[in-house]
């Protein structure tokens, strides 16, 4: 007999084995990837949220001004929204707590005596402290009155005098992540397509509102106002609202308003902050930022005038150069080229590639490659030698014509503007390129000044946007501490206010890590063109130091001798009186010309006063004749004023600007 087995003498027949669970493939649109991974965009926590947000939008209304050379005026106001409201807002009714122990921010009795006892001794301590004259240190609460859980929320308005945005775009705009309209080959401020996208997403993931855009372009009659949110998972907008309105001011530019949850206690100073250095470095705009409270005494409004009517020039965008290009973009150019044959496809797509040295370039590449083949026809081997030989061939650098840098006469404008220094000097460099992109590094050092810590303060700017976090990787801060040896130019690196202002425009500027906030330190080109920059400044500050310890140095040695004169004066008169009364009883004779002296000095013609008087006098020429020779042995010359800024005519008149590096000339016609 067949002994049975185990699975047979269980269910009396054999189990067949499950089949594979099929894999299923799941696609994420690209605003749910974002919305899973909002630190990439910069939206870390709610403080860094409302930072950020502000910061979009601010950088989108200049972009939006600059894009039509109008004078920017941009207003952003955040204002406070107290839980009571944000649930009327949302329709949802206020409910008392039942159950207290099942909050975060519940307290026992036992707790809470065991609190006060400690803050009542604390206070006890501070009391005494301050009896005996000693520092008080603030108490540090130990319980937040506020829960983990229990939110802030805020309204960011940001209102712009731009060129608007057309009707129809509107949605997509706001409402389809990484759409935009920044994706060419120039100088922006954004890259990614997000911007406001990301505060709209931040938005309905804290506080399901929809955010408000209102637009008018320039000659518009109506008004265009929506109302819209995000679907995520589809990555298309999901209008509210969206209709034209009068406009009967004749308004043109946008007003965002979003609604979100953030932290204004913990990021005020760096949005504050970051509103001061962009009027540093856009002097010609005009910002009013306001803060919105329930409670007056957190009111903030400061407004940052406008200093100049002098605009830098709009970015324009570039063609790529041919070291700078991979093979997929090689194969997006041929896709989308206007022109038929290689020849004209290399011309037209590439810069610094004339018709002699495409002829070159098509020769060296091989037999089979000819001026009049079709560009289409190229087979992927082919674009890889293409790609190949533009990797290795010697091409010219890109000019730095399509930048658009701050310039050193706004530069200077805006550090004099925001933090009233003693003395400032600036510099401009000439463009350099780095895997054929053209960058430019401007930089300014200014030494005191308002509300200016001691030591070095480091002020970073990319594609004119200042960069407030991870300083200490950036290139600018490693140079500025490590690289400078400030004892050289006369400042005391830890003790004089030293201001040091870089900024780096470039077609691509190479951020570090994905939040855009530092540029590395591992790119030689952009490392020794800042260090330059900044030498060139402290070289210029260097002469008007000395020119000041000069100053300084005359005016000690003049108040030292000055200060013996009555002295000197009383002691030489005595003398003269003694010998006066030796010539007068013949004891003592003396030669003809002291004979004289000593007979004013008996007839009182000569008295203490005019000792005084004549010292005085030959310590002042003494104290020319020095400082002639020492401005004569180590060279320093008279240096410039500082510049004088006149007020713009209110006319409208035609004018022709002439830009120099360090000043602006307007003919009126």
């Amino acid at each position: 007999m067949e002994s049975e087995s185990p699975t047979e003498t269980k269910k009396g027949k054999s189990k067949t084995p499950k089949k594979a669970k099929e894999s299923i493939l799941k696609q994420k649109s690209p605003a749910e990837f974002f919305a899973e991974n909002k630190n990439i965009a910069g939206f870390d926590n709610p403080g860094k949220c409302l930072y950020t947000t502000v910061r979009e939008l601010v950088e989108n209304a200049l972009d939006s001004a600059e894009a039509i050379s109008e004078l920017p005026v941009i207003e952003i106001t955040i204002e406070e929204i107290v839980k009571s409201k944000f649930n009327s807002m949302i329709g949802l009714v206020d409910r008392e707590r039942v159950d207290e122990a099942l909050y975060d921010d519940y307290e026992t009795a036992k707790a809470r005596e065991k609190r006060l006892a400690k803050e009542a001794r604390a206070q006890e301590i501070q009391a005494k402290n301050a009896a005996l004259g000693k520092k008080v240190k603030e108490h540090a609460v130990s319980k937040s009155s506020k829960g983990r859980g229990e939110a802030s929320f805020y309204r960011v308005t940001c209102r712009d005098n731009g060129r608007g945005m057309p009707h129809d775009d509107i949605p997509n705009m706001f409402g389809r992540v990484l759409s935009g309209t920044k994706y060419g080959l120039k100088q922006t401020r954004g890259k990614f397509g997000l911007g406001a996208k990301m505060a709209l997403i931040w938005s309905k993931m804290s506080t399901g509102l929809p955010i408000e855009i209102s637009s008018s372009m320039r000659g518009q009659n109506y008004l265009s106002f929506c109302r819209l949110d995000i679907d995520i998972h589809r990555n298309i907008p999901h209008i509210h609202l969206h209709e034209k309105r009068d406009n009967k001011d004749k308004w043109h530019g946008a007003e965002i308003q979003v609604v979100i949850e953030g932290n204004w206690t913990t990021y005020r100073s760096k949005i504050l902050h970051y509103m001061r250095q962009m009027a540093v470095i856009t002097p010609y705009a005009q910002f009013l930022f306001k803060f919105v409270s329930d409670a007056p005494d957190k009111n903030v409004t400061i407004k940052f005038a406008r200093r100049t009517d002098v605009m830098p020039p709009v970015p324009v965008e570039t063609k790529h150069h041919p070291s700078s290009v991979d093979i997929l973009l090689i194969k997006r150019l041929i896709a989308e080229t206007s022109k038929q044959n290689l020849m004209q496809f290399l011309q037209h797509e590439f810069v610094n590639i004339g018709k002699p040295l495409a002829e070159r370039l098509i020769g060296e590449m091989g037999p089979e490659f000819s001026p009049k083949m079709a560009v289409k026809s190229l087979t992927d081997q082919q674009i890889v030698r293409i790609h190949q030989l533009f990797r290795q061939a010697k091409f010219d650098d890109p000019s730095g014509d399509c930048l658009s840098p701050a310039g050193e006469y706004n530069l200077r404008l805006g550090i004099i503007k925001e933090l009233h220094p003693d003395m400032v000097a600036t510099y401009s460099g000439s463009a350099q390129v780095f895997e054929g992109h053209p960058f430019i590094v401007e930089a300014g050092v200014s030494v005191g000044g308002k509300d200016v810590k001691q030591g070095l303060n480091i002020f970073r700017f990319a594609n004119r946007i200042p960069l407030l976090f991870e300083q200490g990787g950036d290139v600018v801060t490693r140079t500025a501490l490590k690289r400078i040896s400030w004892n050289n130019y006369k400042i005391n690196q830890t003790q004089d206010k030293i201001g040091v202002f870089v900024s780096i425009v470039s077609t691509k500027i190479p951020f570090k890590g994905t939040g855009k906030e530092y540029i590395g330190d591992d790119i030689s080109e952009i490392a020794s063109a800042v260090k330059s920059a900044i030498q060139q400044c402290c070289i210029q500050l260097k002469s008007k130091i000395v020119k000041k310890m000069q100053a300084r140095e005359q005016q000690e040695r003049k108040r030292n001798l000055s200060k013996y004169i009555p002295d000197a004066s009383n002691a030489v008169y005595n003398v003269l009186q003694e010998m006066a009364k030796s010539h007068a009883s013949k004891k003592k004779r003396y030669e003809e010309g002291d004979a004289d002296i000593l007979q004013k000095v008996s007839d009182h013609l000569i008295t203490k006063e005019t000792l005084y008087e004549k010292l005085t006098q030959h310590v002042e020429k003494v104290d020319y004749e020095m400082a002639l020779e020492y401005a004569t042995q180590t060279g320093v010359r008279e240096e410039p004023r500082e510049d004088i800024y006149l007020q713009s005519l209110d006319g409208k008149g035609n004018f022709f600007d002439f830009h120099s590096p360090i000043f602006v000339f307007r003919l009126f016609l």
